[in-house]
């Protein structure tokens, strides 16, 4: 068997206040609740950190402050496009955060961004 070492993957961003860009975004529906989300994948030289952002009321806040971040101001009547998003710059707080997976009871834990601010 032979192993690629070419283009591998970053690893997880450690813990902490990071300048990143943003890389990509991909479009789903969550497994329990059906609630679209998007998530953006946050790079930088250290590493990369995936987070879901949820359309929903309560996710709202959180969008909003992601958009904010990266300068990024909705205008009313016009839909924000997650694609405006991709090739921004911003800081963002890197932690590990668990809660208990509704399906089984477990406890799991996910690596995530929060406190977004301009870079």
């Amino acid at each position: 068997m032979k192993i690629a070492t070419e283009n591998q993957d970053k690893g997880f961003l450690p813990d902490g206040r990071h300048l990143v860009e943003i890389t990509g975004i991909e479009e789903g529906t969550s497994e329990h609740q059906n609630v679209p989300f998007f998530a953006a994948r946050m790079e930088s030289a250290d590493g990369f950190v995936s987070q879901r952002f949820y359309n929903s009321p309560a996710g709202h806040p959180i969008i909003l402050s992601l958009y904010a971040a990266v300068g990024i101001q909705p205008h009313d009547g016009k839909d924000l496009d997650t694609k405006e998003l991709i090739g921004k710059h911003l800081s963002v707080e890197v932690s590990d955060h668990s809660y208990t997976d509704p399906a089984t009871g477990n406890e799991r834990s996910i690596r995530q961004a929060t406190g977004f601010r301009a870079a």
